[in-house]
Formats: C-alpha cells, sequence, structure tokens
C-alpha cells in the first residue's frame, strides 16, 4: 500500500510527458525510511578495503569532487553506509549535480544493497555486467540522469530486486525477458521516459507476480498491448502511455481488480470502453485520452467510486454522458474534450461533485445552455466548455466559484457581453478568460465603470476574438494592469489603436487584426515593458496554466502551451485600415517574436531599425505600399524564419545570404521593381546608377487576408516529446505556421 501511495501523486502525461520531481522525491524518502529501518546496527569501524578502493575508484570518475578521503573510515563518507561487518550496503547521492560516467569499479562493493544516483547528470552506457556483479541490489535508482545505450547483455536483474527506476534517462534497445527473469520478487519497475523499442513483453506478469507497479510510458513500444496482465494479481500501478500500441484492450485486464491507475494515453489503441471496466473498483486515475476509442461511456461508470481523474479526451467517443458519472463523488479531473459527446448539458447534475477542480467537456455537440448545477462546485478552479452548441447568457450564480482561475467558454451562442463582464470580475481569482466567438455583433461597452474597482485584477489572458464586435477597443481594458496576452481580432471595432495600451506593464501579445480601425501606427506600443526591455520580460508569469492550450484539437500529439510564457511575444494588427509609416522606433521592441503589419495602408520605407529587432521570428509587412529597398540590415536577423513583403512597391535587389536564401519567391511577389535569384529576374544595372532597370511598380495590390489570432489563428508551439516536460527549459519557442489555435 506504501508503494501506491507515493506513486499515485505522479501528474498524467501531457504529450510526451516525465514523472514529477515530487513524485519521485517522495520515492527517495520511502526508500530512505526503509534503509533506516533494516539497519540493526550502527557503522564502526574501518570500511573493508576493496569497498572502499572501489568507491574511490567510482569518485574519480565523476565531478564535482564528493570530500571522500582515502584516510576516513568510508562508513562516514557522504551518501555510504555500511553494515554491521563494515561492508558498504548503502550508495545514495540523489540530487548532487554529479557529472560524468559510471565506474564499472562499483560492480566490487559485493553487498551493495541500495544504489541511488537519481537526478544528477551521469551519462554514459551502464558497465557490462552491472546488475548481474551487485547481486544483492534491493533498491536501483539510476532516474533523471543522461544515461544511455541499451541495457548490458548478457545481464539480468539480481534476484533480491524489489525496485528499479531506470526512468528519464536515454537508455534504447528492447527489455529481453532474460534480463527480467531472475527478479521474481519485483515490486516496482519503472523504465518510462527512455528509448526503448520492440513489445512490451507479454511473460511480464509471469515474471514479476507480486509487481505492484509497471511504468512503461513514453517510450516507442509498439506491438499490440501485452496480454498476461490478468496475471498481476497485486498490481497497482500500470502506465505505458506515449507510445505506438495499437489494438484491443486485452480481455484480462479487467481482472486486475487491485489497479489503482490506469495510464495508456497516446498510443492507437481503439475498440470501446469495455463495460467491464467497473470491475476495476479500486480505480483511483482512468487516462485513456489521445487514442482511437470509440462507442460510449459504459452507463455503469457511477460504480468506479474511488475515481478522482477521468481523462478520456481526444477520441472518438460519442452518445450522452452516463447520469451515473455524477455518482464518482471523488472525482477532481473530469476531461472528455474533442469527442462527439452530445446532449443536453444543463440535464447532468454536476452538484455531488464537489472535489471537483478541473471539467473540461470542450469540442463536443452539447446543446443547452451552460450548467447551472456545475456552479455548486465550488472547488472549481478551470472549466472549458467551447466548442459546443450552448446557447444563453452566463448566469449569476457563477460568482459562487470563488476559486475559478481558468474559463473558456469560447464557440458558442452565449448572448449579453455586458451582462457577463459584469459577472465575471466578480470571481476574483478569474486569470484566463477566453469568450470568443460569441454575442454576435453585439456592442462593445466602454464605459469605463463598468469594471469596479478590483474587478478582473488578476486577469492575464483575455481572448474576445471572433465576436464581431462593434464600437472602439475599450477603455477599461487600461484598468487591467496584469494583462499579459489580449486577442481582440475578427471584429468590427473602429477608430484609432488607443495610446494606452503601450503603458500596460506586462502586456506581451496584443492581437487586433481583421478589424476595421484606422490612423498611424503609435508609438506608445513601441515603449510595452515586455517588449523593450529584458526586465519587462523577466516580469512575464511563469506559472502554469490550468489546462493546456492546444493547437489543433482533433490531435493528441500536437503543439501545446502550458504556460502563457510560452507564447510568443508577438503585435498582430494585420488587415485593418492602418496607414503613415512604419516607425522607426519600432526598433526598440527587442523581444518581439512576431509583427504582423499585413493588408493596410501603411506607405514610406522599410526602416532599417527593424533589423535591431534580433528575437524576430515572423515578420509580415504584405500588402501595404511601401516603397524603397528592402534594407540589406534585415540580414542581420538571425533567427528570422517566415518573411512576407509582397504586394508593395519596393524596388531594387532583394538581400541574399543567410535567411533570405531561405525564403521562396512568394515572400516577394507583387513588386515589379524587386530584383534578384529567388524571383527569377536578374538585376541588370545602368552605368552609373545604383538601381536596376525596371519599370516604376505599380500600386500594391492587397490581398485581403485573415490574419488569426490567439484563439483562432497563427499558431506557435514547443515540441511535444519529453521535453515538454521541460517547457521552461526551452530558450526559444519555435513557429510551426499558420494553424488553427483552439483554447
Amino acid at each position: 500500500m506504501l508503494l501506491w501511495l507515493f506513486h499515485s501523486s505522479s501528474p498524467h502525461h501531457n504529450s510526451h510527458h516525465m514523472p514529477s520531481a515530487f513524485g519521485c522525491f517522495c520515492l527517495d524518502v520511502f526508500l530512505t525510511i526503509v534503509i533506516l529501518s533494516s539497519f540493526s546496527n550502527p557503522c564502526h569501524g574501518s570500511c573493508n578495503q576493496l569497498d572502499r578502493d572501489s568507491l574511490l575508484s567510482f569518485s574519480l570518475n565523476i565531478s564535482p569532487p564528493l570530500n571522500w578521503s582515502s584516510v576516513i573510515d568510508c562508513c562516514v563518507w557522504d551518501g555510504v553506509s555500511c553494515d554491521g561487518n563494515d561492508q558498504v550496503i548503502c550508495l545514495t547521492l540523489p540530487f548532487k549535480g554529479l557529472h560524468g560516467l559510471i565506474s564499472p569499479s562499483i560492480a566490487n562493493i559485493s553487498h551493495l544493497s541500495q544504489l541511488n544516483l537519481s537526478h544528477n547528470w551521469l551519462s554514459g552506457s551502464l558497465p557490462a555486467g552491472f546488475f548481474t556483479s551487485l547481486n544483492q541490489l534491493d533498491t536501483i535508482d539510476l532516474s533523471y540522469n543522461r544515461l544511455s545505450g541499451p541495457l548490458p547483455s548478457s545481464d539480468s536483474l539480481p534476484i533480491a530486486t524489489h525496485t528499479l527506476d531506470l526512468s528519464s534517462n536515454h537508455f534504447n534497445g528492447t527489455i529481453q525477458s532474460s534480463f527480467l527473469q531472475p527478479a521474481s520478487n519485483l515490486l516496482s519497475f519503472n523504465i518510462s521516459n527512455n528509448s526503448f523499442t520492440g513489445t512490451i513483453p507479454s511473460s511480464i506478469c509471469s515474471i514479476f507476480p507480486s509487481v505492484q507497479l509497471l511504468d512503461f510510458s513514453s517510450n516507442d513500444f509498439s506491438g499490440e498491448f501485452p496480454q498476461g496482465i490478468g496475471n498481476c494479481s497485486e498490481l497497482q500501478v500500470f502506465r505505458a502511455g506515449f507510445n505506438h500500441l495499437a489494438g484491443l484492450l486485452p480481455d484480462d485486464i479487467y481482472s486486475t481488480v487491485q489497479l489503482r491507475e490506469l495510464s495508456l494515453p497516446a498510443n492507437k489503441l481503439c475498440g470501446s470502453i469495455d463495460d467491464r471496466i467497473v470491475n476495476l473498483t479500486n480505480l483511483a486515475i482512468l487516462e485513456l485520452f489521445g487514442n482511437e476509442f470509440t462507442g460510449m461511456i459504459p452507463q455503469d461508470i457511477g460504480k468506479l467510486s474511488k475515481l478522482e481523474r477521468l481523462l478520456l479526451h481526444f477520441n472518438h467517443l460519442n452518445g450522452t454522458v452516463p447520469p451515473s458519472l455524477m455518482n464518482c463523488v471523488n472525482l477532481t479531473t473530469l476531461n472528455l474534450r474533442v469527442n462527439s459527446f452530445e446532449g443536453e448539458l444543463s440535464t447532468l447534475d454536476f452538484s455531488k461533485l464537489l472535489q471537483l477542480n478541473t471539467i473540461d467537456l470542450g469540442n463536443n455537440n452539447f446543446t443547452g445552455s451552460l450548467p447551472g448545477s456545475l456552479f455548486l462546485c465550488k472547488s472549481l478552479s478551470a472549466i472549458r466548455l467551447a466548442g459546443n452548441r450552448l446557447e444563453g447568457q452566463i448566469s449569476p450564480d457563477m460568482l459562487a466559484l470563488q476559486s475559478l482561475s481558468f474559463l473558456s467558454i469560447s464557440n458558442n451562442s452565449l448572448t449579453n457581453f455586458t451582462g457577463a463582464i459584469k459577472i465575471l470580475m466578480g470571481c476574483k481569482n478569474l486569470s484566463t478568460v477566453i469568450l470568443s466567438k460569441n454575442f454576435f455583433g453585439e456592442a462593445m461597452p466602454d464605459d469605463e465603470s463598468i469594471v469596479a474597482l478590483g474587478g478582473f485584477q488578476n486577469l492575464q489572458l483575455l481572448s474576445l476574438g471572433g465576436c464581431r464586435f462593434t464600437g472602439q477597443i475599450p477603455a477599461w481594458l487600461a484598468k487591467l494592469k496584469k494583462l499579459e496576452v489580449v486577442d481582440l481580432s475578427q471584429n468590427q471595432f473602429t477608430g484609432s489603436i488607443p495610446s494606452w495600451l503601450g503603458t500596460l506593464p506586462n502586456l506581451f501579445y496584443l492581437d487586433l487584426s481583421s478589424n476595421s480601425l484606422w490612423g498611424n501606427f503609435p508609438k506608445e506600443l513601441t515603449e510595452l515593458p515586455s517588449l523593450a526591455s529584458q526586465e519587462g520580460g523577466d516580469q512575464v508569469d511563469r506559472s502554469y496554466l490550468e489546462l493546456p492550450v492546444f493547437i489543433q484539437p482533433d490531435n493528441a500529439s500536437d503543439m501545446q502551451y502550458n504556460q502563457l510564457s510560452n507564447v510568443p511575444p508577438a503585435i498582430y494588427l494585420g488587415s485593418n485600415n492602418l496607414n503613415g509609416t512604419i516607425p522607426g522606433e519600432i526598433g526598440r521592441l527587442k523581444f518581439i517574436h512576431v509583427l504582423d503589419l499585413s493588408n493596410n495602408n501603411f506607405c514610406g520605407n522599410i526602416p532599417d531599425q527593424i533589423s535591431h529587432l534580433t528575437n524576430l521570428e515572423k515578420l509580415d509587412l504584405s500588402g501595404n505600399h511601401l516603397s524603397g529597398e528592402i534594407p540589406a540590415s534585415l540580414n542581420n536577423l538571425n533567427f528570422l524564419s517566415a518573411l512576407s513583403v509582397a504586394n508593395n512597391n519596393l524596388q531594387g535587389p532583394i538581400p541574399s545570404g543567410v535567411q533570405f536564401d531561405t525564403f521562396s519567391s512568394s515572400s516577394f511577389d507583387g513588386n515589379p521593381g524587386l530584383c534578384g535569384s529567388v524571383l527569377h529576374r536578374p538585376c541588370s544595372v545602368q552605368p552609373g546608377s545604383s538601381h536596376p532597370l525596371h519599370p516604376p511598380a505599380p500600386e500594391g495590390s492587397r490581398e485581403h487576408k485573415i490574419i488569426f489570432g490567439l484563439s483562432f489563428g497563427t499558431s506557435f508551439g514547443i515540441s511535444l516529446s519529453v521535453t515538454v516536460v521541460t517547457l521552461g527549459m526551452l530558450s526559444r519557442r519555435k513557429i510551426s505556421g499558420n494553424c488553427f489555435f483552439q483554447f
């Protein structure tokens, strides 16, 4: 039972997820208790000479130095413990920042029973015979390192082994039954987050009949789901998500009645969710998202009274949600997103789900009004009902959800935006509000008093795109000083861009595209602190969103954002009626990644100062009336991966080399005065002239191109692989092209 306690705390995987450091830390604590309780004799005397020499040899291969001394008894060295006979039995050096290789000399410590080198930077392969030589090992934890290569050939686990954790390394190759065979008493086997291939051995439960935890997740295993799991009569946790497993779930899995976690996300499993799943009455976690399951949720799902997390999103499930699900009173997370569920949502009685923290029913076919019983779940912090066919208004009953932080009801048919704003600003903890594609054609309230004192003071993301709002950009936004991301795209706003937008201290993403705004590019926008200074950018909140944001809602393996700080800093002003010149002050936005001024009426030259935007990844100036030459200095934009200056009045040679050699002719089309190899138009120069001979450029044609914004548009992301867990560690955010960005 203790084994279940520390493993069940691991969070579910988000598209190549690593197990949580917290869960492994709990494992370390548990093992420490076991180790300490097993010692009946204190360490005394001098340690065994061979053990000491072997430890010293081990230390020579790693850094930083371990401060071990050959003069001092090795039984008192940091991380070393001995038994009553002065034999080294325990080597525990987790979280020491160790680099280097594991020396073969460690295999000479013949009485070693506990080995924990986890959470370091050790690399290379394991020495040959590593496991066989240490035949008294009870616990082996090498997790969270950079160890690589296949497991040593002709090697096998020691018969005494109870716990093996090789997770979060770079191991590869297949898992042979011969490697597992001797360890018949194994209780915990974790090889997650590596690159193992082949099939999961079907004999594993015959070899480990008493195993309690099996974790194969985040590897490259293929083939069908392994048969014989039912032989693991004590199995409490089975994880095999983020692999390439296919086919049906085997019948015998429904006989593993001790199972408390079944986690199989992001595979190619198919068929229906069998009614026999309700036999697993101890289930607390059921994760089947990102597969190809069809059919309905079993009608008696409510028999799983211990269920805490039910994640079935990104499948092909249909039908109505069984009313019995509301009997799962311990539910904290319910995610049915991106399926084909239907029915009137307000007929479901959520009132008994008092532990419910997160609910995601987005991208289905639910009808009716917002369910009033949901507002009785006062523990809710995140709600997503986006992409359904809901109608009506936001009820004042939502004010009961004082813990609510994330709300997305976009792409429905809600009405009365003014009333919605007055209600929602009373939910003091709201940080993310996504109401896009609702309230069609309503007037945007501009009264500054609509946001009362203290309203929306924690709001960081506001998305109101695609509502076809009329009026002007609302002045009450100026009061929301924590705003970081604002999407007002695809509306019918008129007037000029207000200068006060440049005073919002944390704003780094602004989308005003596809409106009817006029006037100049306000120079105040070039002073946005989060885009103009390192200090301002450092103020961006690094916390995780309660629900991830996906770019393609029909594919679990696509890009996602788990943090606002991973959204690329950007200004989208495309498809408006802006005019005048592009100010040279735009060069102040040194931390911007995307600048889109396309399909406006800008004139004059392209400012040379754009070359100062050294983090720029996308620049779109197409569909304007710009003239002159393309500044050669733009070649200094080393991260520029997308450029368009098409349909302007530009002339002269197109810069060559570096980034410009990667752009296609479509980036420059519609400028008859431009020349260069990419256009197959040579730059013939008249004597005494520095410009090519071409007829004057006609008025640039404007192809109206809708620029989709944060809710429905240009998408960015970071690789959803094992590195998704290291979102905060990625140094750059990559542009993945124009995709539908779904909240």
